[in-house]
């Protein structure tokens, strides 16, 4: 099990109702744990469904699903910006 931060930011943050929590996960990778989060509440599964274009960041550096967990990490899930 590793401890990780997990930061929300925008509408996913909005939808959660929470900024960040630090939690224990057996997740293996961020896509894990994105599933993981989708399994705890209704909020969470739509938030962060899988069709739904969302952004990830492991220690503050974009990443992909495939991105490997570790004890101590910070990930960051939020919807694209868009800018005008």
């Amino acid at each position: 099990m590793n401890t990780i931060t997990v930061r929300y930011f925008a509408s996913i943050r909005e939808a959660l109702g929470v900024g960040s929590e630090s939690l224990q996960t057996a997740a293996l990778t961020v896509g894990a744990l994105r599933e993981e989060l989708m399994s705890r509440s209704d909020a969470a599964a739509s938030a962060l469904a899988a069709g739904k274009a969302v952004r990830m960041a492991l220690n503050q550096d974009m990443c992909s699903a495939d991105a490997v967990l570790k004890n101590g990490d910070e990930v960051a899930f939020f919807p694209p910006v868009t800018g005008g």
